[in-house]
């Protein structure tokens, strides 16, 4: 068993240093660990622990040059976690030694726009944003916590979701809301995916051989949640997702863009208070509520058997994701690419297509043949002389992450 290489991102090199990188659930750790080579690295091992707390707990552990090894030890707490983690590297003999733990934050607030050392201060601050992300601050804060006891003398940073976003101007980020009542309750719109808009932006700048600074570009992270971005020169400059991550783009669960007046109109006709209603928009909406199936394979099998609700559901998902394409040509005021990316964005050539179908007047022209290909890595699906290359890049966010936390550990 071959390690996997992960995508190179620069020329430079320096030694190799293996960082842990964590991303912890309310009841799931997942994690890998990354040989980072400059801005290059191979994955060495990765792991996913589920159902922490239930008698039914499952550690998978992969590592290289060893068979996968399954632990089906009920784990009480995530400290139990972590040491079923700390024991499943013992006995893969990996790592000798770390250099550093980089751990995924989903909301990093209008306190954080980069990585940082986790010292007191900024872990008591990630708990302080829970109001903004009550789902998963707590978790990643808790992990944190538990690595800085099991790790006391490695460096542990944290790498937020948001921080990517934190360049987007006022003009794109201010709601249309009373000034202190926003500010005083940080109501704006923060963005989500940041690792990976970062990371497609600079691989998509290398394809194209091109410097980053010098590019627009429109990147399509589309998966189970999914998102857009207009990256100007290598900053985020407008994004899909706001608040929270329900906004924008129709998800598998999740609603995107409604009239928030909806949310009145379903508490005073409906009925239903507002913590069903959050989970309404939030859990049984997007593709799941349109077509009774979040997994856009199982959508396509319905389409097949003549299901005419799923046929309208793509139709729906692939028009709103256009839709921002317009937007964010304009905002841009030119487009040198636009990047699909995650596990829709980069597996489905027909909603590529769909995405991308009625732009040929804006210099949008898929190559057929291109775009259906089974071919691994960075590469363009448009035809050569496209004014806008269409590219699918391969998204890495823990290589990112793990990028990000050595830099930050390394000084």
């Amino acid at each position: 068993m071959s390690a996997e290489p992960c995508k190179n991102t620069a020329q430079h090199s320096r030694p190799a240093e293996p960082v842990l990188v964590i991303n912890t659930g309310s009841s799931t750790i997942k994690y890998q660990l990354l040989e980072v080579t400059g801005a290059e690295g191979k994955r060495l091992a990765s792991g996913l622990l589920d159902r922490i707390g239930d008698p039914g707990s499952r550690l998978v552990h992969r590592a290289v040059g060893h068979d996968d090894l399954v632990d089906e030890k009920p784990v009480a707490d995530h400290e139990a976690g972590f040491r079923a983690v700390l024991s499943a590297f013992e006995r893969t003999g990996m790592p000798a030694q770390l250099s550093a733990v980089g751990h995924r934050v989903v909301h990093g607030g209008v306190r954080f726009d980069g990585p940082v050392l986790v010292h007191d201060d900024v872990l008591a601050t990630i708990r302080e944003l829970t109001p903004l992300a009550p789902l998963h601050n707590p978790a990643n804060a808790l992990g944190i916590e538990v690595t800085r006891r099991l790790y006391p003398d490695l460096p542990q940073v944290a790498v937020f979701d948001t921080a990517f976003h934190r360049t987007m101007p006022a003009r794109a980020y201010r709601y249309a809301l009373p000034r202190e009542l926003a500010d005083r309750y940080g109501i704006r719109r923060f963005g989500f995916h940041g690792t990976s808009h970062q990371y497609v932006s600079r691989r998509a700048a290398e394809h194209l051989g091109r410097p980053l600074e010098e590019l627009a570009l429109i990147t399509l992270h589309l998966g189970n949640g999914a998102s857009a971005a207009a990256v100007a020169g290598g900053r985020c400059i407008d994004t899909s997702m706001g608040l929270t991550p329900l906004a924008g783009l129709v998800m598998g669960t999740r609603s995107g863009d409604v009239d928030p007046a909806v949310v009145f109109h379903l508490h005073r006709e409906a009925g239903l208070g507002f913590d069903e209603i959050e989970t309404l928009l939030t859990k049984q909406s997007g593709l799941v509520g349109l077509a009774g199936a979040g997994d856009v394979r199982e959508i396509r099998a319905r389409i097949a058997a003549g299901d005419t609700d799923a046929a309208e559901a793509l139709d729906i998902f692939c028009y709103r994701v256009r839709g921002y394409v317009g937007a964010y040509a304009a905002a841009l005021g030119r487009v040198d690419a636009i990047v699909f990316t995650a596990g829709i964005g980069e597996n489905d050539p027909a909603i590529r297509a769909a995405v991308c179908e009625g732009l040929a007047g804006y210099g949008v022209v898929l190559d057929a043949e291109r775009n259906t290909a089974a071919v691994a890595g960075a590469r363009a699906v448009s035809v050569d002389d496209a004014r806008v290359p269409v590219l699918v890049v391969p998204t890495d966010e823990e290589l990112e992450i793990a990028r990000q936390t050595l830099a930050v550990a390394s000084g």
